[in-house]
């Protein structure tokens, strides 16, 4: 048994109701059911089975997504409905992909050293490390950054720390993937992305450019880096966690120091006069709302700094710029970039996809963001999300799609079915009560 595991927590009803728990609890299950590729499945036409020897977790179901994607399986770990076993053969998977080389793609991109892939292929395991396709030969074109997506090394951490919090022993980050020990592994891979050397900040420049989190891949920021920053908060304090259960106590405190040194950089190198944070400072540097949300989720702003992000984020809520039938948009409308723009660089159209679209992802962190400062609003928030989960529920039929990855309220929908978009905020509700956050 893992000194990391846990008893499930006790969910707090007091931001959503006993029965819309429940229904986000069975809705959740099924997707995630619908998102599942068994051995030997066929998910497409296009590609073969899942020859991998164990089942992965796509982001959606239906007919889409032939591949597993690191990030979008990590997101929904904390819900407690994936098993040990599922959850060891996913992580196994992603650690003999990890770079054992560094090399430049046949588009001019640069894969370093112990880069974690965007998504693994289902019937060759092949990885690969930049959005935007399928193929191994064909990946990392420069529309997509010149380095891979900087959170997915943060995201292998932290399925690795959610395995032993299921209970597996603290002997597996010992055990050895393609020569390597899995703890080596993880600290190769946190050490991948760039970072500033005075305070570890995640960030990048026109020329060496990555995405800062998948979820805005089609978004080019430059600069330092928020979102990302704080998935390295979180994956330092997870290693310092993984080191200290393995013995060796003054590396653990190495990366509790690290992790402290970014939580006291950001409030400063990413403050904005509205009160939210900035998704970077360089390209595209609008007010983060789902940075600002995490930052709070995570803990990494504090005191002063997490009053004035949760309030700017109830007044946004309040004024009608933060949402849309309780699902969130990455930059408030007040703060688009311009009246052609959402962010300043996109590959997606104004109020589509990444650019303006609304997505059910992120709701758990601002309704956690939310409710410290004004609950009623927290809890009508969750209303107006589980309302629209209900009018939409995929389960009534194939002309229905939700939880979709996002919308818009002209009656675009992207995506129907889509995993994070319950998972994530179930996950949030299930710890608002228990004293973790």
């Amino acid at each position: 048994m893992s000194d990391l595991a846990v008893a499930q927590p006790v969910p707090n009803r007091s931001v959503v109701s006993a029965a819309d728990l429940d229904f986000l609890i069975e809705m959740t299950r099924d997707v995630l059911e619908q998102s599942k590729i068994y051995p030997n499945q066929i998910v497409s036409e296009d590609f073969g089975p899942n020859r991998t020897g164990g089942t992965l977790v796509r982001p959606g179901g239906r007919n889409a997504y032939p591949s597993f994607w690191i990030r979008d399986y990590a997101m929904a770990l904390e819900t407690g409905m994936i098993t040990s076993d599922e959850q060891r053969h996913m992580l196994f998977l992603t650690a003999a992909a990890q770079a054992e080389q560094t090399w430049i793609t046949s588009g001019g991109s640069l894969i370093p050293m112990g880069s974690i892939p965007d998504h693994i292929r289902i019937d060759d395991a092949l990885p690969i490390y930049f959005p935007g396709t399928y193929s191994y030969d064909l990946q990392g074109t420069r529309e997509w950054g010149s380095l891979p997506p900087f959170g997915d090394a943060f995201f292998f951490i932290h399925m690795a720390r959610q395995l032993l919090a299921s209970g597996a022993a603290v002997a597996v980050l010992e055990e050895t993937i393609e020569g390597k020990r899995l703890i080596d592994r993880l600290r190769m891979a946190f050490h991948v992305s760039p970072a500033r050397q005075e305070n570890h900040l995640v960030f990048c420049t026109e020329q060496f450019r990555g995405v800062d989190f998948g979820f805005r891949d089609a978004i080019q920021l430059t600069g330092d880096l928020l979102y990302p920053s704080i998935l390295k908060f979180r994956a330092a304090n997870q290693l310092a966690e993984l080191f200290s259960l393995l013995g060796d106590e003054a590396t653990g405190k190495h990366y509790y120091r690290i992790a402290e040194q970014i939580r006291e950089a950001v409030p400063d190198v990413f403050a904005d006069a509205s009160g939210l944070l900035k998704a970077s400072t360089g390209t595209s540097n609008q007010p983060d709302v789902w940075g600002t949300a995490l930052a709070v989720y995570e803990g990494v702003l504090r005191g002063e700094a997490r009053e004035i992000a949760c309030r700017a984020l109830a007044v946004a809520y309040e004024k009608g710029t933060l949402s849309y039938r309780g699902n969130i948009r990455h930059v408030l409308t007040s703060h688009d970039f311009d009246s052609d723009k959402v962010w300043e660089r996109s590959m997606a159209p104004k109020n589509r996809y990444q650019n303006g679209a609304y997505w059910g992802t992120p709701v758990g962190w601002v309704a956690h963001a939310i409710y410290r400062v004004n609950p009623e609003a927290a809890r009508k928030l969750v209303r107006e999300y589980i309302a629209e989960l209900r009018e939409n529920d995929f389960r009534k039929g194939s002309d229905f799609g939700a939880p979709y990855e996002c919308f818009a309220p002209d009656g675009y929908t992207q995506n129907p079915v889509y995993l994070t978009s319950v998972a994530s905020p179930l996950a949030v509700f299930m710890k608002m009560g228990s004293g973790e956050k």
